[in-house]
């Protein structure tokens, strides 16, 4: 097995844990962030369907106050995070038996957790965060039977942790489903190390998930991208000193840590033989990679069309960026798509 410790060595020194660590901590107490109004799923964007209405009312009632303060600052990313719920559900009803989850930097776990509440025993999921203001938001509405928190950072949930804690040990065989929330670019750009250290728990024909904001090689496509969310969206939610505050004591040192759709790319390739986007909102995206072609259809196959305004998207999705398999590859069309 690779020795990680000068990883680790990085991942200690992040800003997520240093520089940043007062805005999360008092974001996700509630002590500020918080928006003017709360964000609610614009329903007109999601076609019918009575498990996905399920999801968002259940969700709904979980979020904490982290879950507010990222809703609201994203274009469109609450109902994108139920569209994948919801497909995650749909998913798991193919599998002999639990589907494991491992949701890491989702703060207070809601997603994750509301997957297994309407689950019912057919999801185990694991959420992580840092932040022990995360955990007692999950805590608050009680212990889940098939949902469970780590207080740590993602570095500290290694294989023997896994195979030793008892909460834990219905996870050492491995993950169907791996999902990082924003997470590796509040650390480092370093996506190489990260997704090799977090991949040693993914079953081989799991699927990987990724959200995270890229860089753009044209930076001024980059920042317009970036006014239309703070003006067309963020605008709604939070005052205009609100926005520049933020900008100054967080976006600034995330940035740093971001790379291009291109660089993600090539770190990826080296784990994965398989990899779409399935998701763009302005600078944003949501990618899946797999070793499994079959499984990476079947999961978009129960993707609803993404929940966007057209004016946020930018791709023609779902895109595929690589495969391994290219030529056996056809566009695989969303579950309500005419």
């Amino acid at each position: 097995m690779r020795d990680f410790s000068s990883f680790f060595q990085e991942c200690e020194r992040a800003p997520r844990l240093n520089e940043l660590a007062g805005f999360f901590g008092a974001t996700a107490a509630g002590r500020s962030g918080n928006p003017i109004k709360q964000p609610h799923v614009d329903r007109r964007l999601l076609g019918d369907d009575s498990l996905l209405d399920r999801f968002i009312l259940l969700h709904e009632r979980r979020r904490g106050p982290f879950d507010q303060h990222y809703h609201a600052s994203i274009p469109y990313r609450l109902e994108e995070e139920c569209r994948l719920g919801h497909a995650i559900l749909r998913y798991c009803e193919g599998l002999s038996g639990p589907l494991k989850l491992y949701s890491l930097g989702t703060a207070e776990g809601t997603m994750a957790r509301t997957i297994s509440e309407l689950a019912e025993g057919r999801v185990e999921s694991l959420s992580c965060s840092p932040n022990v203001e995360n955990y007692r938001s999950f805590m608050a509405y009680g212990d889940p039977p098939h949902a469970t928190f780590f207080h740590g950072p993602f570095h500290h949930l290694r294989k023997n942790l896994l195979e030793t804690r008892p909460e834990l040990t219905r996870f050492a065989s491995g993950f169907d489903i791996i999902f990082e929330d924003t997470t590796f670019q509040m650390y480092s750009p370093n996506r190489l190390d990260q997704i090799e250290f977090v991949s040693q728990h993914l079953k081989n024909d799991g699927l990987f998930f990724f959200v995270e904001k890229f860089k753009n090689p044209d930076i001024a496509e980059y920042q317009r991208r970036e006014s239309q969310k703070d003006y067309g969206f963020k605008a709604r939610f939070f005052g205009p000193m609100d926005i520049i505050e933020k900008k100054a004591a967080v976006l600034t040192v995330m940035n740093r840590n971001e790379v291009t759709l291109a660089e993600m790319s090539d770190a990826i390739k080296r784990r994965f033989q398989h990899y779409f986007v399935t998701w763009n909102s302005g600078n944003f995206c949501t990618l899946v990679a797999s070793n499994s072609l079959s499984n990476v259809e079947r999961f978009i196959s129960g993707l609803v069309k993404p929940a966007i305004p057209m004016e946020y998207v930018y791709e023609t999705l779902p895109l595929l960026l690589f495969n391994d398999e290219g030529a056996r590859v056809h566009r695989v069309p969303f579950q309500n798509e005419d």
